[in-house]
């Protein structure tokens, strides 16, 4: 049965091969059809097909700029932080590039995949002129975790591994999720200036629950889920007692019935006053007996 139907499906095939073939030319286009197939296939199953996009590419934008289509001069609107070299590298536009074949919507992807970017629109002023608009991310933070430090946007997005001159002054937050969470949290903070004034760095503990840790040394515990309650005691506190100028090593506010404070533990009397004793020198050290 398998044979009788592979049987049909070559007759099937040698017909319609009988009828391309008569037809003047035929042979010719059927030929060049396996050709071009053939080296397709080659391309794609050799992992040749990027470079040949490549050279197609190259050559095209060189047609392009033999009928004037080069592009000599770029216009950039909103560009502050990031600088134009870069922009064209993230936008794929190089020196030899054509304005004509340029695809503005690829471009406008490629700048959109950097964080640092919000927004991208790519206009083509022809017949050799560009222009690219550009709506940075701000810097809203810094953000600490496993012991490094980045610079981050309101959505949480990093926009630099590592902490530059301009942007060491910016409120710190630690802590896994305290990067996406930290906006609406420091709009909370803002509520109360005594307080932020006075914040060093604020740390999402567990993913659950903030911690202030203050300028002075002392760590204010935060409820989860009742924080303005909380910073409501805590301003009140500030103003009638200035607890966060006392020499406090912990403020608990975890419990709304209660209020515990833990003091800074004070230095051994015996050391207090004592002078500090210059190190010894290795070679005069006296030898454990």
């Amino acid at each position: 049965m398998r044979t009788a139907r592979y049987e049909r499906w070559i007759e099937r095939q040698s017909v319609f091969l009988r009828k391309v073939w008569l037809t003047r030319g035929g042979g010719f286009v059927a030929s060049l059809f396996i050709i071009l197939a053939s080296i397709g296939y080659g391309v794609v199953r050799g992992g040749h097909l990027d470079p040949v996009i490549a050279t197609f590419n190259n050559v095209r934008d060189f047609a392009g700029n033999l009928v004037g289509f080069r592009i000599t001069g770029i216009a950039f609107v909103g560009q502050k932080n990031i600088n134009r070299e870069e922009i064209l590298a993230l936008a794929g536009i190089s020196g030899t590039s054509a304005l004509l074949f340029l695809d503005v919507s690829d471009a406008r992807q490629r700048l959109m995949k950097d964080p640092r970017i919000a927004d991208a629109t790519i206009q083509k002023l022809y017949p050799d002129r560009l222009q690219i608009t550009i709506t940075e991310r701000s810097a809203f933070a810094l953000w600490q975790k496993g012991g490094r430090v980045s610079v981050i946007a309101d959505d949480g997005s990093v926009l630099e591994p590592y902490v530059s001159r301009p942007f060491v002054e910016l409120p710190l937050l630690v802590g896994t999720g305290a990067e996406k969470r930290g906006k609406e949290f420091m709009q909370l903070l803002d509520r109360y200036p005594e307080v932020r004034a006075n914040v060093r760095a604020s740390i999402l503990i567990a993913e659950r629950r903030w911690n202030l840790h203050m300028t002075s040394g002392t760590d204010v515990m935060l409820p989860e889920g009742h924080e303005v309650e909380a910073l409501e005691r805590l301003m009140q506190l500030q103003q009638d007692h200035a607890v966060l100028d006392r020499p406090l090593a912990a403020i608990d506010l975890r419990l709304p019935d209660r209020l515990i404070l833990r003091p800074k533990p004070e230095p051994h009397a015996d050391t207090a006053g004592a002078q500090p004793v210059p190190p010894t020198p290795r070679s005069a050290a006296k030898k454990p007996t």
